[in-house]
C-alpha cells in the first residue's frame, strides 16, 4: 500500500471511531440527563445497533453492484451529517428515536465498505490491517478522554455539537479515500452457497452472541460507574485504557498470528470477554479489578475484531467482499447489539447491574461453546 493511501484510509478510521468515542460512553448519560428511564435509554441505544442490521446490507449490495464503494461511503457520510442536525431541534423520545434512526442508518453504512476496501488494498498482506485500524482506536481515545472533563464542567448536552463536528470530519475524510484496486471476481460463489458451508453460519451466530454480550457495557458502563461514585473524567480514562490496550494488540497482531491461528485467537478472545463481564459486574468498587478488566479489552474486542474481519475476508470472496463485511456487521453489531441493548435496558431496571453483567457473561460463554463445537479451522474459501 502506498503511503498516501495509508494516511487517507487512516483519517477515515480516526474520525469514524472518534464519533463512537462520544456516542458509546456519553450518549446514554445525555439521554439520562433528559429524564429518560433505563428502558427508554436501552431502546434508544438499540436503534444505533438496529440500523446496522439493515444499512450495511443495503449499502453493501449497492457497492458490490455499482462497483463504486467509495462513492457510496461519501454519500452515506454526507447524509449522516445532514440528518444528525435534527438532534438540535427536539429532545422528546419519539423525535430522538426518529433522528437517531436516520443518521445512524447512514453512519452505519460506511464502515463495512471501508473495511472491504482496506483489505482489498492490503491484498495478501492482511496482517497489516491492525496498523490501519489503530488510528480508529486513537480517534476513540482522543474523543473519550477529552469529553469526560468537558461533560463534568459543561454538562451532558455538549455531546451534541461535538458529534456534529466529528461527523463532519468523517465526511471530509470520505472525500480523501483512495479508489479501491481491481477486485478479482472469479473466486466468488453465490452468497447462499457460502452461508451453507460448514461453520460459516455458526461463525456469524457466535459473532452475534458476543456483540449481544457487549450491550450492557456499551449502553450502561458510564452510568454504572457514575452511580458507584466515579467522575466522568475518570470513567473516560477507563474507556481510554481499554482502547490503548486494543492498540497494543493491533501493533503486535502480526507477530501473534505467526504462532497461533485466526480461529485460536478468535476463540481465546471470546473466553476473555466472559471473564471481563464477570469482573465488571461483580467488583465495581475495586479499582484494580476495573483497570484489569479494561486491559482485557485488548482481546475481548481488539484481537477478536482483527481475527473476525480476516475470517470474513476468507469466507466471502470476490463480488461478495462488501456484502460479507456488511453481513458480519449487521449480524453481530446490528442484530446482536440491538437485541443486547434492548435486553440490557429491561434487565438493568428489573434486576440491576450485577445480574445484567453476569447474564452477559453467560451469553458470551454460549458463543464460545458454539465456536468450539461448530466453527472449524479457517481455510481459504471462495
Amino acid at each position: 500500500m502506498k503511503l498516501s493511501g495509508y494516511w487517507r484510509l487512516s483519517s477515515f478510521y480516526f474520525f469514524y471511531f472518534a464519533v463512537l468515542g462520544v456516542l458509546a460512553p456519553y450518549w446514554a448519560p445525555y439521554l439520562k440527563s433528559l429524564g429518560f428511564s433505563a428502558v427508554q435509554i436501552g431502546n434508544l441505544m438499540a436503534i444505533v445497533m438496529a440500523t446496522k442490521i439493515v444499512a450495511p446490507n443495503i449499502w453493501g449490495w449497492i457497492a458490490d453492484h455499482t462497483g463504486r464503494p467509495v462513492q457510496v461511503v461519501r454519500l452515506a457520510s454526507f447524509l449522516s451529517l445532514m440528518t444528525y442536525v435534527g438532534v438540535f431541534f427536539g429532545a422528546e423520545f419519539w423525535w430522538l428515536a426518529g433522528v437517531m434512526t436516520l443518521y445512524t442508518f447512514f453512519w452505519n453504512a460506511s464502515l463495512p465498505q471501508v473495511e472491504a476496501s482496506t483489505l482489498n488494498h492490503l491484498g495478501k498482506d492482511t496482517g497489516r490491517y491492525g496498523w490501519l485500524r489503530l488510528w480508529g482506536s486513537l480517534g476513540f481515545i482522543v474523543s473519550v478522554v477529552a469529553m469526560g472533563p468537558v461533560i463534568d464542567r459543561w454538562g451532558a448536552a455538549t455531546v451534541l455539537p461535538v458529534m456534529f463536528v466529528l461527523l463532519g470530519g468523517i465526511f471530509v475524510a470520505s472525500l480523501l479515500l483512495p479508489q479501491p484496486g481491481r477486485v478479482e471476481h472469479h473466486e466468488s460463489a453465490p452468497l447462499l452457497v457460502v452461508l451453507r458451508r460448514r461453520g460459516v453460519a455458526a461463525f456469524l451466530l457466535v459473532c452475534l452472541l458476543l456483540q449481544a454480550s457487549h450491550a450492557a457495557y456499551y449502553t450502561f458502563y458510564t452510568i454504572y460507574l457514575s452511580d458507584v461514585g466515579y467522575s466522568k473524567s475518570f470513567i473516560g480514562m477507563l474507556w481510554a485504557l481499554g482502547v490503548v490496550s486494543e492498540i497494543v494488540v493491533f501493533l503486535y497482531i502480526q507477530k501473534i498470528l505467526r504462532h497461533f491461528s485466526l480461529r485460536q485467537i478468535w476463540l481465546f478472545s471470546i473466553a476473555v470477554a466472559v471473564l471481563r463481564w464477570l469482573l465488571i459486574g461483580l467488583f465495581p468498587e475495586h479499582l484494580a479489578i476495573l483497570v484489569f478488566a479494561q486491559v482485557l479489552h485488548a482481546f475481548s474486542f481488539g484481537a477478536y475484531h482483527v481475527t473476525a474481519i480476516q475470517l470474513v475476508h476468507r469466507y466471502f470472496r470476490g463480488k461478495l467482499q462488501h456484502r460479507g463485511q456488511a453481513l458480519y456487521s449487521s449480524m453481530s453489531f446490528g442484530v446482536g447489539g440491538a437485541a443486547g441493548s434492548l435486553a440490557a435496558g429491561y434487565l438493568w431496571q428489573w434486576r440491576g447491574a450485577t445480574f445484567t453483567f453476569v447474564l452477559m457473561a453467560a451469553v458470551a460463554l454460549a458463543g464460545l461453546a458454539l465456536g468450539l463445537l461448530f466453527v472449524e479451522r479457517e481455510r481459504q474459501t471462495g
